[in-house]
């Protein structure tokens, strides 16, 4: 999937103000309109100008889409960075996936799971209304879903300074994250979305829980995933050793016998929760190596006693 420059295709700087983009916008779109234009590619340039304009004209998808391709160039070989979204938050409830069905992969790549804004309504005298949610992704530490924790969490948000250019302001809340909380949970923060019209209530803040990458372990719902290194002698003879879980060491007992790809599992040892996850250890058993004249008379000597032919059954 190749990289698409908005700004070139609307033939605009990328520090064009918003009135900018609509101009550039409505003369490319006249130019290139299938039902007036002559130009052979008239469709698919005027295809590309929509979704530019529906990306550059709402400043929360411009403010991402900015931070997000500051670094790739128009055709480079493009995928999204993983939780690349995170901690920008962004008006409305999202989920509206007409523009990416209308639009490239690369827009629904990015926007497919929908930043839509919902709008909200005119400042009018003697109206009242609920002030627009928001919602933003965040990442925690798989540790803080094992014990709950209070965190600090920098959002940023995209506004219109007074000459129409997009910025972005940066706004920090104190968090409690719950014990027990899953990948895709999201938490409530009452009255932090947008302020409400006349004496309406303000919006909520939606803040949708992501790990950050562990180093150990692997997250699918509330199972934790572990891949233990273990001794040849540990696996043939079996063993008790020690195994790390996100809540502390354990003693693991590794059966007699133990396999290449045997998994144990750990009841109730996974995220907590009502019924808790398990965790699941995926034996890997390590070879030493051979470099010193000891370990090599020893690997010999393996050799020469055991009558061991990995390769029997392959019929080679």
């Amino acid at each position: 999937m190749d990289f698409k420059d908005y700004y070139k295709i609307m033939g605009v700087e990328r520090d064009a103000s918003q009135d900018d983009i609509k101009r550039a916008y409505r003369k490319l779109a006249r130019k290139y309109h299938p039902d007036v234009s002559k130009e052979a590619d008239a469709e698919a340039r005027f295809k590309d100008l929509g979704e530019a304009n529906a990306v550059l004209k709402d400043p929360e998808k411009r403010a991402a889409y900015d931070e997000l391709g500051a670094n790739w160039k128009a055709g480079q070989e493009f995928r999204p960075p993983p939780d690349w979204d995170a901690g920008f938050e962004f008006s409305g409830g999202g989920g509206d996936s007409a523009d990416a069905a209308a639009f490239s992969d690369f827009f629904e790549s990015l926007f497919g799971r929908g930043f839509q804004r919902t709008g909200g309504a005119r400042q009018e005298a003697g109206i009242h209304a609920h002030g627009e949610d928001h919602h933003a992704k965040v990442l925690i530490d798989l540790e803080d879903a094992y014990r709950g924790a209070s965190r600090s969490i920098s959002l940023r948000a995209p506004e219109l300074d007074s000459t129409g250019h997009v910025r972005t302001k940066t706004r920090t809340l104190n968090v409690k994250i719950p014990k027990g909380v899953k990948q895709g949970q999201r938490i409530r923060l009452s009255g932090q979305g947008s302020p409400g019209m006349g004496k309406g209530q303000a919006g909520d803040l939606y803040l949708e829980i992501e790990f950050n990458p562990h180093r150990l372990f692997r997250v699918e719902g509330r199972d934790i995933y572990l891949e233990l290194p273990v001794t040849p002698w540990e696996a043939a003879l079996g063993a008790t050793v020690k195994a790390p879980t996100p809540d502390g060491p354990v003693d693991l007992k590794i059966p007699k016998g133990t396999t290449r790809g045997r998994k144990l599992r750990l009841q109730k040892r996974g995220i907590p929760g009502q019924p808790p996850g398990d965790l699941y250890v995926d034996v890997v058993i390590t070879l030493p190596p051979a470099e010193s004249d000891a370990a090599r008379e020893l690997y010999q000597k393996m050799q020469q006693d055991l009558a061991y032919d990995p390769r029997s059954k392959l019929g080679v």
